[in-house]
C-alpha cells in the first residue's frame, strides 16, 4: 500500500514537473515572438527619427553589450533568488522595454529603451527551469524543444511585426508587445512554482558559488570555469560557430549585394531558416541524443559545421545557401543545445543559472564584434572568405576533440 502510495506521489510530481516546463516553454515562445516583432519595425522608427546606419549599429551594438553583460548576472541571479524571481524579472524587464520604445520620440529615449535588455533573458530563464526538473539523460531532448519556440517566434514574430506596422502603423507593434510581455509577466507569477527544482536538488552545494558573494560578483562567476571540462567545452561552443555568426550577421549586406535579394524574398529566407529550426531542434537533436552520448554529437556537430564551410567556400547562387542551410541549421543547434548540456552537467545544480547565463552571452558576444570583424573579412575578402575561416577553426576544433579525453558526465537516454 506504501509503494501504491509513493508510486502516486512520483506520478503526480512528474505531471507537475511536466506543466512546469510546458509554461518555461509558453514564456520563451510569447517573449522570443515578440522580440522579433519590434525588430522588423526597429530599423523604420530609428529612421524616423533621423538615426542613419552608423546610428543604428551603434543601436544595435548597445543591445548586444548589455545582453553580454547581462546574461551572466542574471543567471546569478535565477541562482541565488530562484528561476520564478528570474523570469518575473525578465518578462518585467521586457514590459519596461517595449514601455521606453513606445514612448522613443527622440534618438536618446530610443537608446534608452535598450537599457531594460540587460535582464532580457527569457529564453536562458526557460533553459534554467529545464534544467532543475530533468534528468541529466533528458536534459538534451528538453533544451533541444526549445528550438521549436524559437522558430515559432521567428515565423510568427516576423510576420506580425510587418502585418501590423503597415495596417496600424509603425508603433502597432511595440504597443502589442507591451500587453503581450505584462501578460507574460502574469504568467510567471502565477504558473512558476517557488522554488521550479526538484527536492533531490536542493542539498547539492558541494563546490556551489552561487550562495557566496554578490549577485554582480565576476570572481564567483569566472570560478565555473575551473570546473572540469567546463573551460575546454566553452570554447568549442564560442568558436565552432564563430565565423558562421559572423556571416549572420552580414547577411543583410550579403543578401543584396551577393545573391542580389529583394527584402520581401530576405524575408521568405528567414521564415524557412526558422522553419528548418523547428523541425531540426524540436524534433531531430532530441531523438539523436537518446541513441548517441554527447560526446559523439559533439563530435559530430563539429564535423558537419566544417562541411558547411565547404560547402560556403564553393555557394555561387542562393539555391545553394538553401542547401547549405540544412546541415548549417543541424549543427548549429545540435551545437548549442548539446554544449548547454554538458555544461549545466559539469557543474553544481546550484550554479546552472550562471552557467546557463554564461552560455548565453556567446550569441551577444558575436553581435557585439560581429560587425566590425564581418565587415572587414567581407570587404577584403569576399563572401566565400566566411567559408574558408569555418572549414579551418572547424577542422582543428575535430582534431582536438578526437585527442583530447575532456572529462563529460554524460549518460545516454533509454
Amino acid at each position: 500500500m506504501k509503494s501504491e502510495t509513493q508510486g502516486e506521489s512520483n506520478h503526480m510530481g512528474e505531471l507537475k514537473r511536466g506543466r512546469v516546463i510546458l509554461v518555461a516553454y509558453l514564456i520563451a515562445t510569447i517573449e522570443l515572438t515578440f522580440l522579433f516583432m519590434q525588430l522588423g519595425v526597429l530599423p523604420y522608427l530609428a529612421k524616423s527619427l533621423g538615426l542613419d546606419s552608423v546610428g543604428f549599429g551603434y543601436l544595435q551594438t548597445t543591445f548586444g553589450v548589455l545582453q553580454l553583460v547581462g546574461g551572466p548576472i542574471f543567471g546569478r541571479f535565477a541562482d541565488q533568488f530562484g528561476t520564478r524571481a528570474a523570469l518575473i524579472l525578465s518578462c518585467a524587464s521586457g514590459s519596461v522595454f517595449f514601455l521606453l520604445l513606445s514612448i522613443s520620440t527622440s534618438v536618446p529615449i530610443l537608446f534608452l529603451s535598450r537599457l531594460p535588455a540587460v535582464f532580457m533573458h527569457g529564453l536562458p530563464g526557460a533553459q534554467k527551469v529545464i534544467t532543475d526538473l530533468t534528468a541529466p539523460s533528458q536534459r538534451a531532448d528538453a533544451l533541444g524543444k526549445l528550438g521549436l519556440c524559437f522558430g515559432i517566434g521567428i515565423i510568427i514574430g516576423s510576420a506580425l511585426g510587418g502585418i501590423l506596422s503597415t495596417k496600424f502603423g509603425i508603433f502597432a507593434p511595440i504597443y502589442i508587445g507591451l500587453v503581450g510581455s505584462l501578460v507574460n509577466t502574469m504568467i510567471a507569477m502565477v504558473w512558476i512554482p517557488s522554488p521550479a527544482k526538484s527536492k533531490s536538488e536542493h542539498g547539492e552545494a558541494e563546490h556551489s558559488t552561487s550562495q557566496s558573494g554578490s549577485v554582480f560578483s565576476i570572481r564567483e562567476i569566472l570560478h565555473l570555469m575551473k570546473f572540469p571540462g567546463v573551460m575546454e567545452i566553452f570554447l568549442v561552443k564560442v568558436f565552432s560557430g564563430f565565423p558562421i555568426g559572423l556571416f549572420l550577421i552580414m547577411f543583410s549586406i550579403i543578401s543584396m549585394d551577393f545573391f542580389g535579394l529583394e527584402a520581401v524574398e530576405s524575408g521568405y529566407l528567414m521564415s524557412y531558416f526558422g522553419v528548418l529550426q523547428m523541425v531540426v531542434q524540436g524534433l531531430v537533436v532530441g531523438k539523436l541524443s537518446k541513441h548517441c552520448t554527447e560526446r559523439t554529437l559533439l563530435r559530430l556537430g563539429v564535423l558537419v559545421f566544417a562541411g558547411v564551410g565547404l560547402g560556403m567556400a564553393l555557394m555561387r547562387t542562393v539555391w545553394h545557401y538553401c542547401i547549405i542551410a540544412l546541415p548549417l541549421v543541424f549543427a548549429f543547434t545540435m551545437l548549442g543545445t548539446i554544449t548547454d548540456s554538458i555544461l549545466t552537467k559539469a557543474v553544481p545544480s546550484s550554479d546552472t543559472g550562471t552557467m546557463l547565463g554564461i552560455c548565453a552571452s556567446v550569441q551577444p558576444l558575436t553581435r557585439t564584434v560581429g560587425p566590425t570583424i564581418g565587415g572587414v573579412l567581407y570587404k577584403r575578402f569576399g563572401v566565400h572568405s566566411f567559408g574558408y575561416l569555418q572549414l579551418i577553426v572547424n577542422i582543428g576544433l575535430f582534431v582536438y576533440l578526437l585527442k583530447s579525453k575532456i572529462p563529460l558526465r554524460e549518460q545516454k537516454a533509454h
